[in-house]
């Protein structure tokens, strides 16, 4: 027994369009709900940054603590070892033979008080450095706990506004995944451009009051006659966006 061939369905202009504004409708509705969390996202992402680049500076700034507490004990051995050569060319001052030695020990013992005084000098900048980081560590740490308990509410309200659209938009994505398999390929990139462009979404309208629901611009009557038939794709010569009729819509026009 022969098997039936499988005719595929042809779609009409009208059947098109219907498609269309049905997937257009599917997606408002998608847009509803991204309108409900607002900001949120965003205000999520931001704050994650920024929680991001805070830790790093305050890691930043206890590597520089250590800097300058390792640099603290470099000064002390170098005022241990200065010390150390002071009494031994002290010591040996008791037994020089003639001035010239007795000049250049002199010299050595100046020489070393004075890398005293600079390692000294070189201890409290590193010591008031270290102090004034420290401030900053204070400060920064509490903005960041701060901005950390932000994060915890901001996510918390993303979650309760998921959680109670999470449903209702797989459902919405699923049925407008469906309708796009019918559209055929052109026309459905053709669609998602004039989305895109569109300032709020809408790639097609049905026209109100003689205009374009989309721009608001005036239609001529031939066109709007046209686009009564639905024998073809029509699109507003103003604003791109593909035109329908209110019936097919299923409005009062």
């Amino acid at each position: 027994m022969a098997k039936k061939a499988v005719v595929e369905k042809e779609y009409t202009v009208e059947d098109k369009l219907s498609t269309l504004y049905q997937l257009q409708s599917m997606l408002t509705e998608i847009d509803k709900i991204k309108t409900l969390r607002g900001e949120l996202p965003l205000e999520v992402q931001d704050l994650e940054d920024e929680i991001a680049g805070l830790e790093t500076r305050l890691n930043n700034y206890q590597t520089e603590i250590k800097d300058y507490d390792a640099s603290v004990v470099a000064q002390k051995n170098k005022i241990v070892e200065a010390t150390g050569l002071i009494e031994r060319y002290k010591g040996q001052l008791d037994n020089v033979r003639n001035n010239r030695e007795f000049d250049n020990l002199s010299k050595e013992i100046e020489f070393q008080g004075l890398e005293i005084e600079f390692a000294e000098k070189k201890i409290r900048e590193y010591g008031d450095a270290s102090a004034a980081k420290k401030e900053e560590i204070t400060t920064l740490a509490e903005n960041l706990d701060g901005r950390k308990a932000d994060l915890v509410q901001k996510r918390g309200e993303l979650e309760e506004i998921v959680s109670e659209t999470k449903q209702e938009e797989e459902k919405l994505r699923e049925k407008a995944k469906k309708l796009e398999a019918t559209v055929e390929p052109r026309l459905l990139t053709a669609f998602k451009r004039i989305r895109k462009g569109a300032r709020n979404g809408l790639a097609i309208v049905y026209i109100q009051r003689g205009a374009c629901g989309g721009c608001f611009n005036k239609i001529p009557p031939q066109k709007q006659m046209d686009i009564k038939l639905r024998k073809k794709v029509i699109v507003c010569e103003y604003c791109g966006r593909i035109l329908i009729d209110p019936e097919l819509a299923g409005v009062e026009g």
